[in-house]
């Protein structure tokens, strides 16, 4: 019994331990690093099966495999080539149409659309109605930056106006003067005399974006327009944009739409208006430039 020895080097390696009595052993920093790095590294969310064969269909059109015009593959050979289910092609694919970039025809499949500043901005519309009807203070931010667009616009209209332009916006005032007395038809014009004044500047980001806006508040406004001599001040007004374009000046055309958007959302506001310009002001005479106020 007595002929085992003890080890010296074990008792020498033990006593630590046994002086520390319940002590957790100290971590290598290396081991405190991986496991910091591992708890800040943050979980894969899953995605729906439509999600990912919206973005490999999407991939494919950006990088021109499936140019505009084309026809996508149908559901069946999608469904072979993604090994998913008919529902998740049928989810991508109306993805894709809601932004614009297919069009599906029953009987013909899925073609590729030609995207434009026009469709872009008609995507977010009705979300963009929806989020301006509750917040009364992005609305008056939308007509700031509407009057900041509108002058811009003018300006460069009145900057590249050729002898045909002024002839088509000079059509559009009449038309739309002629229109006074039916509502329906004054909302109209108005809206194509705008469009034109887009147009005759060359940018078809202008064509897109100003009619989205005037889109966006009509739905808000309509009423105050319509209101008893809101029509003829808005034609007197209209008059001097066109006026200003047609001297190609587009100082006097910032003027003009400057005065004309502060007085419209002035009315906007307190529902009254302005007494009526006088006739001779809207260069009607001969198509005469428009005096400014």
């Amino acid at each position: 019994m007595g002929s085992q020895r003890e080890n010296p080097s074990d008792n020498e390696a033990q006593a630590p331990v046994a002086s520390h009595a319940g002590a957790q052993p100290a971590s290598p920093p290396a081991l405190q690093a991986a496991s910091q790095s591992a708890a800040s590294i943050a979980p894969i969310p899953r995605r729906k099966l439509g999600h990912e064969v919206q973005e490999r269909l999407l991939a494919e059109i950006r990088s021109g495999h499936f140019p505009v015009g084309s026809l996508l593959p149908s559901e069946r050979e999608l469904m072979a080539r993604m090994g998913v289910g008919r529902p998740a092609v049928r989810e991508g694919l109306q993805a894709l149409e809601r932004m614009g970039l297919i069009s599906i025809v029953h009987g013909e499949g899925a073609r590729v659309q030609p995207l434009s500043a026009d469709s872009v901005i008609s995507q977010i519309s009705a979300s963009a109605v929806h989020l301006l009807s509750g917040d009364r203070q992005l609305l008056e931010q939308l007509k700031d930056a509407r009057l900041a667009f509108e002058v811009a616009m003018a300006r460069t209209a009145a900057m590249r106006a050729s002898d045909e332009d002024i002839a088509t916006l000079r059509a559009a005032l009449d038309a739309h003067r002629a229109s006074l007395g039916d509502p329906v038809r004054f909302l109209e014009t108005d809206l194509a005399l705008h469009k034109t004044i887009a147009v005759v500047s060359g940018n078809p980001v202008y064509v897109a974006v100003s009619q989205a806006l005037l889109h966006w508040l009509q739905n808000f406004y309509e009423d105050l327009v319509r209101a008893p001599g809101a029509e003829a001040v808005t034609v007197v007004e209209h008059g001097r944009i066109v006026e200003c374009i047609a001297r190609q000046d587009p100082d006097g055309a910032e003027r003009a739409v400057r005065e004309h958007l502060t007085r419209a959302n002035q009315r906007y506001h307190s529902g009254a208006i302005e007494s009526t310009p006088r006739a001779s002001d809207s260069g009607d005479a001969g198509h005469e430039p428009a005096a400014l106020s």
